[in-house]
């Protein structure tokens, strides 16, 4: 199995990073992980548009789901090769009339299953293509799973958003691999059944015998705009120019000479995009760490 990290902010997206949504691949099949806000942009960076064979929601809070809503748009309105046919969504009861009532504007009521082919979720354990997929409910205000997915011999736990739960530990239970949210901070917040902080996260990984444990759903501050950096002063532009890294401006509009000193291919103050939004992570066995 192979772990892409979509998006891993928590409740908003921040300017680094989309909020949740993971992608799982084995065999050829591509099981998205939740949707949050932003993902269906950044999912574009890892597989085409039309190319998922399926998709999870863990629950429906807007930062889990909310970006269905664009990829309706993308499979009803698709214009080269028409309508897409429906993809496999599981969720808790009553996706379909929630997305629906979202989106607020679809062309009938039955619009989003025309696109989507709707499986409510509930305490189970079933196969989604290759893998095979357990899920509990898990402690969270509103109905919410997590899920156990398990391929040729590995095991992948996502906590989706939880307080502490026995549930989880179960899901979690000798896990290669335990994707886990950790949206509070030991010591700040103490709300019951609502989110786990990094210490309850690594003590339910410690309880369960996971492998490894991979935190995730993480709020981020907002963050000032990035700015260009001071320039050096260009001493080969033309008189009333200034050179801005790759950049050379004027205050009249004559046409620039080309700057050739070293500042010349300067690029973005680092904060810009100063760390990759999608981390991979690949399981042990499959080739890779």
């Amino acid at each position: 199995m192979k772990l892409t990290v979509v998006g891993c902010s928590g409740s908003f997206p921040s300017a680094e990073s989309a909020c949740s949504s993971y992608l799982v691949e084995a065999d050829g099949f591509r099981l998205l992980l939740d949707l949050g806000n932003g993902a269906l942009g950044e999912l574009q960076r890892h597989c085409g548009l039309y190319d998922l064979d399926a998709i999870f929601l863990s629950h429906l809070h807007a930062d889990h789901c909310i970006d269905m809503l664009g990829y309706f748009v993308a499979r009803y309105y698709r214009h080269d090769g028409g309508r897409c046919a429906p993809l496999p969504v599981y969720g808790p009861e009553g996706t379909e009339h929630r997305l629906t009532t979202a989106y607020a504007d679809t062309p009938s009521a039955s619009s989003m299953s025309e696109v989507f082919d709707f499986h409510t979720v509930k305490p189970s354990t079933f196969d989604i293509g290759p893998f095979t997929v357990h899920t509990e409910r898990v402690a969270h205000p509103v109905e919410a799973y997590g899920i156990r997915v398990e391929h040729a011999g590995r095991t992948l736990t996502y906590s989706g958003d939880t307080g502490v739960s026995a549930a989880l530990d179960e899901l979690a239970r000798d896990a290669d691999l335990f994707l886990c949210e950790a949206a509070f901070t030991h010591g700040k917040e103490s709300i019951p059944d609502l989110h786990l902080n990094g210490r309850e996260a690594g003590e339910t990984a410690a309880r369960a015998g996971a492998r490894r444990l991979l935190l995730t759903h993480i709020p981020r501050g907002p963050t000032r705009r990035s700015t260009w950096p001071t320039p050096a002063r260009c001493t080969t532009a033309r008189p009333n120019w200034r050179c801005r890294g790759s950049r050379t401006t004027s205050e009249s509009p004559a046409r620039p000479a080309r700057c050739t000193t070293a500042h010349d291919r300067t690029t973005k103050a680092p904060g810009v995009r100063a760390w990759v939004l999608a981390v991979v992570a690949t399981l042990p066995g499959s080739g890779g760490e």
